[in-house]
This record gives C-alpha cells, sequence and structure tokens, in this order.
C-alpha cells in the first residue's frame, strides 16, 4: 500500500532504524544504491535488529533504474525535503505512494527533485535546519498511514 525509498543512505544507523520502522509498519523499502555502506556493516545491523529480515526491502542499482520500476509499477513520488513544496500533514496522500528521503549528509541531486510527483516538508522552527532523516521518515510515513487507513491492526494480548 506504502513504501519508503531511501535515496544513497549514508548512515547505516538511520537506515537500519527506518527499515526498522517499515517492518513494523508494514511498509515496503527500496534502497537507492549507491548506499554508503556495505549492508552487512555492523552498525546498521545492530539498529536494525533482527527486523531487517522482517521487511520488504528491495534494491534499486541506480536512481535510473528505480524511476524506471517505479514509472511502470505506476507509484506516485512523493518527496519529504526541507523545502517541499507543501506540509506534510496538507498532502493527500494515495495508496501506492512512494515515499523518499534523502541522503542525511545531501538530500537528494536536482534530477531526483525534479522526477519527484510531489515534494512535502515536516513544519519546524526556521531557526533550524532539518531534522534526523530517520525521525523525518517516521513522521511522513506515519501522516501517510494516517490519512490512508492503514496502520497494521493492532493486538493485545488477553483480549
Amino acid at each position: 500500500m506504502l513504501r519508503l525509498a531511501l535515496y544513497q543512505p549514508d548512515i547505516p544507523q538511520n537506515a537500519g532504524t527506518m527499515i526498522r520502522l517499515a517492518a513494523c509498519l508494514g511498509v515496503a523499502v527500496d534502497i537507492v544504491e549507491p548506499a554508503a555502506f556495505d549492508v552487512s556493516d555492523r552498525n546498521f545491523r545492530r539498529s536494525g535488529m533482527d527486523y531487517i529480515e522482517r521487511a520488504a526491502v528491495a534494491r534499486h542499482d541506480s536512481f535510473r533504474a528505480f524511476e524506471a520500476w517505479r514509472r511502470e509499477a505506476g507509484h506516485r513520488l512523493v518527496l519529504a525535503e526541507t523545502d517541499g513544496a507543501c506540509a506534510h500533514t496538507d498532502f493527500a496522500f494515495r495508496p501506492g505512494d512512494i515515499v523518499m528521503v534523502g541522503r542525511e549528509s545531501a538530500g537528494v541531486p536536482p534530477e531526483v527533485y525534479a522526477a519527484a510527483d510531489a515534494t512535502v516538508h515536516i513544519p519546524m522552527r526556521r531557526d533550524l535546519r532539518s531534522l534526523n532523516v530517520a525521525m523525518a521518515a517516521a513522521m511522513v510515513v506515519g501522516e501517510a498511514l494516517r490519512q490512508l487507513g492503514a496502520y497494521p491492526e493492532q493486538r493485545h494480548e488477553g483480549t
């Protein structure tokens, strides 16, 4: 129903955290290569814990390969950026959307920005630069799931 794309992730702990988030919420993950680390990296594995094996993760060799796959599959690309056109809470998410976050160190290049069907930002204080990419992904994905009524069913023991 919803996907989270990581554009050339450069901090293994953040990537592991986002994959753990996606596994817990039933969101598929697309990793657009090249990543700045080996996925066997100890820090990546530690932050993702055993959730990495429980996540639906697809790897794409390049943005060009990702973009060809996305267009053929008919997914809309929603880019979360500090200068996105509208607040993530004002944007109308649709089933099948892919929420993409950029590199912690550099965001995304102009070609990725231009390919996006929409851009969103998280409203925050003007005197601060940005949120951690994993925190931003959690906020935008959470809002998209809320709008779509797509949070996984919560089960409580004993009920």
